[in-house]
């Protein structure tokens, strides 16, 4: 099944012109649980990996956040997300690839207890035998890593929220007053950017705006991949819940969606925060960057 995002209840650009110049596209993934295989674009799915390239393994020191102990030993990295060129319309993918992956040691890494992300662009044609995904490890914090999720990308128009520049905010607040008091409608929540995991656009931030900086060129990188913890929330549902997971009036549990629809991988990172990845499209070698915040 696949999966739409509602049309915006108001028209965006005609009420707020001066967002135009910031509106960027976004794919959404909307992974729900399934069974993908090694062939498939999934969120938390098997890897089309070589059989020739040893799994990556984190060397790292990184700790176990549930039990508070001490650093724990090398472990294999979980795959997060795993995505086909044909899937992520809009997404620059380097010449000659095809296929993205995302993996990351889902132990506390650093000051700020950040799972540690690895980015791998891949031609899906030149990978021959391929290698079978490793189980994820024996206590490893479940959830600090997806469960094998199908995905039904959709790609969706975002304007920014955290990132919209101080004196745009101030130029447009009365007007986004006036369309809170008259629909009930939060620009920052229901109009601004996509929740959920997603490629592209604008990052899901949970707390204030940060974009590292490129340590080659120095340069500000671009956001490649958001990995939140929730599709939506309580709010923000209202706008960003697709068409085919809203529920029906009678609905058991008296929700206004569907079981799984709002945490499908089952992630909780931190208290429901996520995961930014960045690149530089600069630098050949493509390097990345990365944030984590929570509420």
């Amino acid at each position: 099944m696949s999966r739409h995002t509602p049309g915006r209840p108001v028209d965006v650009e005609s009420l707020f012109p001066e967002l135009l110049p910031f509106r960027r596209e976004s794919v959404r993934l909307h992974p729900r649980p399934g069974s993908p295989t090694y062939k498939d674009s999934s969120v938390g799915g098997p890897l089309l990996w070589p059989a020739a390239e040893p799994w990556p393994v984190c060397r790292e020191e990184h700790y176990d956040m549930d039990s508070g102990g001490g650093p724990e030993p090398a472990v294999p990295l979980v795959p997060i997300v795993q995505v086909h060129r044909v899937d992520a319309p809009g997404v620059p993918f380097p010449r000659g690839t095809d296929l993205l992956q995302v993996l990351w040691c889902p132990y506390a890494h650093g000051e700020f207890c950040y799972p540690l992300p690895q980015v791998h662009w891949r031609d899906s044609g030149a990978i021959g035998d391929v290698l079978p995904t490793p189980a994820p490890g024996a206590g490893l914090p479940e959830d600090w890593y997806p469960a094998a999720c199908v995905v039904h990308p959709e790609q969706v128009t975002e304007y920014p929220s955290g990132d919209l520049p101080e004196d745009v905010y101030d130029t447009l607040r009365a007007r986004f007053d006036t369309l809170l008091a008259e629909t009930g409608l939060r620009y920052s929540y229901h109009l601004a950017a996509a929740p959920g995991i997603k490629l592209g656009g604008y990052p899901g931030w949970t707390q204030e705006p940060y974009w590292p900086d490129c340590e080659g060129c120095g340069r500000r990188m671009e956001h490649l991949l958001t990995v939140a913890s929730w599709e939506f929330d309580g709010e923000s549902w209202r706008t960003w819940l697709p068409e085919e997971d809203r529920a029906d009036e009678n609905d058991s549990d008296g929700l206004p969606w569907n079981a799984d629809a709002d945490n499908p991988a089952g992630l909780c990172l931190g208290d429901a925060g996520g995961v930014y990845i960045f690149e530089c499209r600069t630098c050949p070698e493509r390097p990345i960057g990365h944030w984590f915040d929570c509420s």
